[in-house]
């Protein structure tokens, strides 16, 4: 969500308008979308866990590719959408953020610009190691307790993931709605 911030406040920071700036805030409203998407699929997935072994405590995890390799997919496909990977919408998202916050040209904006891509640095760092150590390492004294998805979670995460993968691949239809209206937002932040 800060990259939306980010995105607002480059935009706000940019007095005249420019192609860079509408880009930045098309960026945000893709972002919006991305987030609701990719976020609702994480929460959802964590509710399996939580619903099998009752505890969130990743520590208490490992090896669960083993046992629910289409839970393991799910998780991997949905934290690379939230990193911003390409080929899933928060790629499409984090790009014409940064490329409109760093066009903006304003000091301020390409150093925070250059800031917050180290954010996605941490972030990846962050979702690697969980999924290595969850997922990959040694079994864990919960992860006997987890079985893959049951069809009905299948059905309720699958729709979010396959939405972020459609707009990642061929985002002109989501890109067609939210233009015009980043456009009346760019005029309204020029007053």
């Amino acid at each position: 969500m800060g990259y939306i911030v980010l995105a607002l406040g480059a935009a706000g920071a940019s007095t005249p308008r420019t192609p860079a700036r509408d880009l930045a805030i098309t960026g945000a409203v893709t972002q919006m979308v991305s987030h609701g998407l990719v976020t609702g699929a994480l929460f959802l997935l964590t509710g399996v866990l939580w619903d099998r072994a009752q505890s969130y405590d990743l520590g208490r995890y490992g090896g669960i590719a083993g046992r629910a390799p289409v839970f393991t997919k799910l998780v991997v496909v949905a934290a690379f959408a939230s990193l911003g990977l390409p080929g899933l919408s928060g790629f499409i998202a984090e790009f014409q953020i940064f490329a409109g916050v760093i066009g903006t040209g304003t000091a301020g904006t390409v150093v925070t610009g250059g800031l917050a891509i180290l954010g996605v640095l941490i972030t990846a760092a962050l979702f690697l190691r969980v999924l290595h150590h969850a997922f990959l390492g040694r079994p864990g004294e919960l992860t006997p307790r987890v079985g893959d998805v049951r069809p009905y979670e299948l059905a309720a995460v699958a729709p979010l993931l396959l939405l972020s993968v459609i707009i990642g691949i061929a985002p002109r239809w989501l890109l067609d709605l939210i233009e015009p209206v980043a456009a009346q937002i760019a005029a309204l932040v020029a007053r």
